[in-house]
């Protein structure tokens, strides 16, 4: 009825989640096999992490600038910001890792290899540069664009009378930007951020095409050699499902906490 506040769902999804994982943790310890895969599957996880981590930090800080650049008053930034976005928005994630893995990445490495008489440094090779740092690279061009719709969408979220009081103050861009701005913005923004980092951990599967050694690659290795793709491959998504949901748990709470905190 209007007026009235509803009270919130009782998460049966999560405790049949829950019985799930508990009953595929149970089959893993209790079967030789599965744990012995679960071992081995594991040594991937500490990859799949650095690249998310590191591809999704990286792409949020190239994302803010430009949705700065989107917002700029300056003509030449706001075109430039929009031909990246709607150019890298276009390619999908599995074509732009193979892109840069085989094509920008030898570029930058031809283009060092130019330079390098000048600045008096040393060359490199192309296989020096890693696929896993090529695989880093092309998530966070990748992510960054679509970051940058996050980021403007909750820049201009803000009332702009609040921007003009902070005029008034005498509060330059920068401060405005700090303290008005970036502060209140970043309580729209976080839902999208967080949906983007959890897909971006589903995503980092893809790098296992560059034979990056992750959770997936490790999977189809392990799998070629085993012949158990069932056991395999159920094991590779109970690794998957626990990363994502925990993570989603995680930063439900924290919107949680940060609504609350509003409301004192």
């Amino acid at each position: 009825m209007p007026g009235r506040t509803a009270k919130p769902d009782f998460p049966w999804w999560l405790l049949a989640i829950i019985a799930l994982g508990v009953l595929a943790c149970w089959r893993v310890a209790s079967d030789p096999l599965s744990a012995q895969i679960f071992a081995t599957l594991l040594k991937g996880v500490q990859v799949t992490l650095f690249v998310t981590a590191v591809g999704f930090s990286l792409a949020s800080i190239l994302g803010l600038c430009l949705a700065i650049a989107l917002l700029s008053r300056s003509l030449v930034l706001r075109q430039l910001a929009r031909f990246y976005v709607e150019i890298v928005r276009g390619i999908p994630i599995l074509v732009l890792l193979l892109y840069v893995a085989f094509v920008f990445a030898p570029a930058l490495v031809a283009l060092w290899n130019g330079l390098r008489e000048a600045l008096g440094l040393d060359p490199i090779r192309s296989r020096d540069f890693s696929l896993l740092w090529r695989a880093t690279i092309a998530l966070t061009i990748g992510y960054s664009a679509f970051l940058a719709e996050v980021f403007r969408a909750g820049l201009q979220s803000i009332d702009k009378g609040q921007i003009e009081a902070a005029e008034a103050l005498g509060l330059n861009g920068r401060q405005r930007f700090r303290h008005i701005v970036f502060p209140q913005a970043i309580r729209t923004i976080l839902p999208p951020l967080g949906n983007d980092f959890v897909a971006m951990i589903k995503d980092s599967s893809l790098v296992s095409v560059l034979g990056v050694l992750d959770v997936t690659q490790l999977g189809k290795v392990t799998a070629a050699g085993n012949f158990r793709y069932f056991e395999t491959y159920n094991i590779v998504a109970l690794i998957y499902l626990t990363l994502t949901i925990t993570l989603s748990i995680l930063l439900r709470r924290l919107e949680h906490h940060l609504r609350r905190r509003d409301q004192r």
